[in-house]
């Protein structure tokens, strides 16, 4: 399949066809497409997006963006067997060095990764993964704010896109030590259920309801 010929004159429509990820990739670069204030429209072109959002960067610049939008988006995903190692460190050392160098140099280094559940409440409360905390209104500006740029963060969510979002939202706000973990919550059931990795945390009242009601 051939590449889609970007100009000034191709609207986003066309692009984010061609070029899914690049929603996030522009927005991660540009601050673009986050909300009705720094969106567009599918019928803008690219020289409006542009003009309209006061990009500094020449068209060949973006165009680079939105074609390497896909590549950033995988280097930002950690898979789950690597997260599980990281919340078993020393029993699964070997995994880690296999699948994710950098995490097990970070770890090595003394950095303790931040496990950050972006689901809803009802979510979290009825099963989560140990050691993770919720991503409140509050924990989000407070690691905005002040947590280091540099903190180690894992972000979960069912499947895998919307922490992906949330990662690329802080990316764009210059965290840079961030992961997305691939295929969410539903991997880590299904991919891990056989491996020797801590299980899901469920609430008590989540298991009684399911009792009453069977």
């Amino acid at each position: 399949m051939s590449l889609l010929e970007i100009g000034p004159d191709t609207t986003m429509g066309e692009i984010l066809s061609a070029y899914p990820s690049a929603k996030l990739g522009l927005f991660r670069r540009y601050h673009i497409g986050g909300c009705a204030a720094c969106g567009y429209q599918p019928t803008d072109t690219v020289a409006e997006v542009m003009q309209e959002h006061n990009i500094p960067d020449p068209l060949d610049a973006v165009i680079v963006c939105i074609r390497d939008s896909a590549d950033v988006d995988v280097g930002l995903q950690i898979l789950p067997t690597v997260v599980a190692a990281t919340l078993q460190p020393e029993k699964d050392s070997r995994l880690l060095v296999l699948q994710s160098p950098e995490v097990a140099a970070a770890l090595q280094r003394g950095e303790e990764w931040r496990l950050i559940d972006v689901r809803s409440s009802e979510e979290w409360e009825t099963r989560h993964i140990p050691g993770a905390q919720l991503l409140t209104v509050e924990l989000k500006f407070e690691a905005l704010d002040s947590w280091p740029k540099d903190t180690p963060i894992i972000f979960y969510s069912n499947s895998g896109r919307h922490s992906l979002e949330v990662a690329s939202y802080f990316v764009a706000y210059g965290s840079t030590n961030v992961r997305s973990m691939a295929g969410g919550i539903e991997a880590w059931s299904g991919e891990l259920e056989a491996s020797n990795v801590p299980p899901l945390s469920v609430e008590v009242s989540a298991i009684n309801d399911q009792s009453s009601g069977s």
